[in-house]
C-alpha cells in the first residue's frame, strides 16, 4: 500500500497542541504580508522579467457576484438578485484585461485559466461569450490549455452547461458542501440531492472532461453520521477531483459567520478530526487518492498523476500541475502571483472602478519577494505537495554551499522538526525529511515551521488548523 493510501490515525492527545491558526500556504509569504506600500513598477517589472523568459500564463477571471449570501463563505463578493449589476463589472473586467495584456508578450501560451467567484454563471450567456471573447482576443492559448470555471448548481441549466462545453471550457467544478438539509438551512445553501445528481448528469452528458466538486468539514450540525452519508452521495456521484475543507470559523474577519452562526451548533475540534479522519479513510477506499491536505482524486487524475512524479505544485487557486506559470488575475480583490511578485487587486467595487478610470493598475496592495522568501516557498510547496523534502535538491537548486548548507541555514528550524519527529508527525532521515501518515492532517504546522513571518504575525489573521 503506497503511503498516499493508508489509512490516517492522529493522537488525540496532540490536539491541543497543534490545533492553532495557521496559514493555508496557497502562498508563500502569506497573503498577509501583501502591503499597500508595494510599488506597481514592480509588478510591470514581472511581467517584462516573464516576457524575457517566455513563461507560460494562467488566467484568473473573478466574477463577484452572488444572488444571496453562503454563511461559511469567506470569499469577497457582491450580494444582489439585481443581474443589471454584472454589466458595469464587465465594461471594467474587460478593460482590465486590456491594460494587463498590452504589457504581456503574445508568444506567451496560456496552459490555464479558471473563472471564479462569487458565482461566474451569474452572467448571463452572453455575457460569458463577451468575456471568452475578450480573453482569447488578447492572449494566446496553447491547445491543451486547461480552462475551468466555477458553477452554482442552483442557477444552471442543460443548455447553459452545453454553451460553455461549446465555448471551451474543458473542466467544471461546484460546491455542494453537505447534502444534510438542516445544514444547508444553518448556512443559507439549501440544494436538494435531486438537483445536485441532475447537474452532474448533465455535465457529464456535455462533455466535460473534468468535474470537481467542494465539500465542507466543521458546519453547524454536521456529525461524523450526517457527514459520511454526504460522502457516500458524493461518490455515487463520481466526480473525478473532490476538495474537502476545514470550515474557517472566523466571526471577527466575517460579520456574517458571527450574525448567523452560533458556535455552539459547530462540531468540536476532536469531532472534526474524526470526521477528516473518515474523509480519509472512505475516499481513499472508494479508490480515490489524498493528494493533500484538502483534495482526493481519481488516480488517472492528472494531479495524482503528477504528485506520483514529483510535480505537483500549490498556487492562489489551490494544487496545479502547472508549476511554470505566470499567473494573472483579472477583476477586483484577484491576485497574481508571478515568479517574485505578489499582488491583489482592489477589494471595492467602486476603488477597483476608479483605478481602471484613472488608467492605473487597480493594485490595492503586494509583496516582491526577496531571495530567502523563495527559498523558503520552495520548500513550504513541496512539503504541502509531495509530503517529503529532499535537502540536497534544495542545496543544489539554491545554492547553498558546505560552509552554510540546510542544516545550518535552517538551525532554528531543525529545533522545531524534532519535536515534530518525537510527536510522530515527520520523520528526519539524512537528506530527507518525511511527513508521516499523521502528519498529512496538520500539513500546514508542519510547513509553518518554515515561515518567518508567522511570528510576528497576529493570530487572528488564521483559521485553526483542524
Amino acid at each position: 500500500m503506497s503511503k498516499l493510501s493508508q489509512t490516517v490515525k492522529f493522537d488525540l492527545n496532540l490536539l491541543h497542541k497543534y490545533n492553532q491558526p495557521v496559514p493555508r500556504y496557497t502562498s508563500y509569504p502569506p497573503a498577509t504580508e501583501l502591503s499597500e506600500d508595494f510599488n506597481s513598477l514592480d509588478f510591470r517589472g514581472a511581467i517584462a522579467l516573464g516576457n524575457l523568459q517566455n513563461t507560460p500564463l494562467s488566467l484568473y477571471a473573478h466574477i463577484p457576484f452572488c444572488d444571496a449570501p453562503c454563511y461559511f463563505c469567506g470569499c469577497n463578493t457582491v450580494i444582489s438578485p439585481r443581474k443589471e449589476i454584472a454589466e458595469p463589472y464587465l465594461d471594467y473586467l474587460t478593460r482590465h484585461i486590456a491594460q494587463v495584456a498590452a504589457t504581456v508578450n503574445r508568444d506567451r501560451l496560456v496552459q490555464q485559466m479558471h473563472w471564479g467567484g462569487g458565482t461566474p454563471n451569474y452572467f448571463s450567456f452572453d455575457q460569458v461569450e463577451r468575456l471568452w471573447d475578450c480573453l482569447h482576443s488578447h492572449f494566446t492559448f496553447a491547445q491543451d490549455a486547461e480552462i475551468s470555471i466555477e458553477v452554482n448548481p442552483r442557477s444552471l441549466t442543460k443548455e447553459y452547461l452545453q454553451g460553455l462545453r461549446n465555448l471551451g471550457f474543458n473542466r467544471i467544478s461546484f460546491g455542494i458542501q453537505d447534502f444534510n438539509p438542516q445544514v444547508q438551512e444553518a448556512v443559507n445553501r439549501i440544494q436538494p440531492e435531486t438537483m445536485l445528481f441532475e447537474g452532474m448528469q448533465w455535465m457529464r452528458e456535455v462533455g466535460f472532461e473534468g468535474v470537481n466538486v467542494d465539500l465542507i468539514y466543521g458546519l453547524p450540525y454536521q456529525t461524523l453520521e450526517t457527514f459520511h452519508e454526504t460522502l457516500e452521495k458524493t461518490i455515487a456521484l463520481d466526480p473525478d477531483r473532490i476538495a474537502v475543507f476545514n470550515f474557517a470559523y472566523v466571526p471577527w474577519l466575517k460579520p456574517l459567520q458571527k450574525k448567523k452562526i452560533s458556535p455552539e451548533t459547530l462540531p468540536s475540534p476532536e469531532d472534526k478530526l474524526q470526521i477528516m479522519e473518515m474523509t480519509i479513510e472512505v475516499l481513499t477506499r472508494h479508490g480515490y487518492v489524498f493528494i493533500g491536505m484538502d483534495h482526493f482524486a481519481k488516480p488517472d487524475d492528472e494531479l495524482a498523476i503528477a504528485q506520483r512524479e514529483g510535480n505537483l505544485h500549490r498556487n492562489f487557486q489551490g494544487y496545479t500541475t502547472k508549476p511554470e506559470s505566470d499567473l494573472l488575475g483579472f477583476g477586483m480583490t484577484s491576485i497574481s502571483m508571478l515568479q517574485n511578485v505578489y499582488t491583489q487587486n482592489h477589494k471595492g467595487i467602486q476603488d477597483f472602478y476608479k483605478a481602471i478610470d484613472a488608467g492605473k493598475l487597480p493594485i490595492e496592495r503586494g509583496v516582491t519577494l526577496n531571495a530567502d522568501d523563495i527559498l523558503r516557498r520552495s520548500i513550504i510547496m513541496e512539503l504541502m505537495c509531495q509530503f517529503e523534502l529532499s535537502q540536497q535538491e534544495i542545496e543544489a537548486k539554491y545554492h547553498l554551499t558546505c560552509d552554510r548548507d540546510f542544516g545550518k541555514y535552517f538551525a532554528p528550524e531543525r529545533l522545531k522538526l524534532r519535536q515534530l519527529e518525537a510527536d510522530g508527525l515527520i520523520e528526519l532521515r539524512q537528506d530527507r525529511i518525511e511527513v508521516k501518515p499523521a502528519g498529512r492532517l496538520l500539513i500546514r504546522n508542519i510547513a509553518s515551521v518554515f515561515d518567518r513571518y508567522l511570528t510576528k504575525n497576529e493570530k487572528g489573521k488564521f483559521s485553526q488548523s483542524i
